[in-house]
């Protein structure tokens, strides 16, 4: 009986650390998920769909970055580039529509909507001109692989 009660307390002493330095472990923070870009943009759902290219920027009023990256925007449309700010509290369905969770967004699109380049966050006027070069006439920018 001795026996028994001692393997009891053994065994519960083990049970008790074990569960001590479990809790003590540092256990890694969640993996944080990327944020969704569209992939295909309806060009009827913004100005000038007629035009071969499109950017567009998702923002929001409260967000100073997104309003550095429109401004940045703004100064690329053309003959052949329509640009859309497409402002969250204006806007509310498209950003629904698109899946965008974050902002602030810019797309580049072609002709048929396809996306083919994106930021996500602030974006340097340089890079975003480059972007908007490269898929309008690839090989013309020196960085062929920004926002993709």
């Amino acid at each position: 009986m001795t026996r028994l009660l001692v393997a009891v307390v053994v065994a519960a002493v083990a049970v008790a650390v074990a569960l001590v330095l479990r809790r003590r472990q540092r256990q890694d923070a969640p993996t944080q998920g990327a944020w969704s870009v569209p992939t295909q943009l309806d060009r009827a759902d913004f100005a000038q769909p007629e035009r071969p290219w499109l950017v567009v920027t998702f923002s929001s009023a409260t967000c100073q970055t997104c309003a550095d990256v429109v401004r940045k925007a703004a100064v690329l449309a053309s003959g052949d580039v329509a640009v859309t700010d497409v402002e969250y509290g204006a806007h509310r369905e498209l950003h629904r529509r698109y899946l965008v969770d974050a902002v602030p967004m810019t797309v580049i699109a072609d002709r048929d909507g396809v996306v083919r380049a994106s930021f996500i966050g602030p974006v340097t006027a340089t890079d975003l001109w480059a972007a908007v070069a490269e898929v309008r006439s690839p090989g013309s920018s020196p960085e062929p692989d920004l926002g993709r």
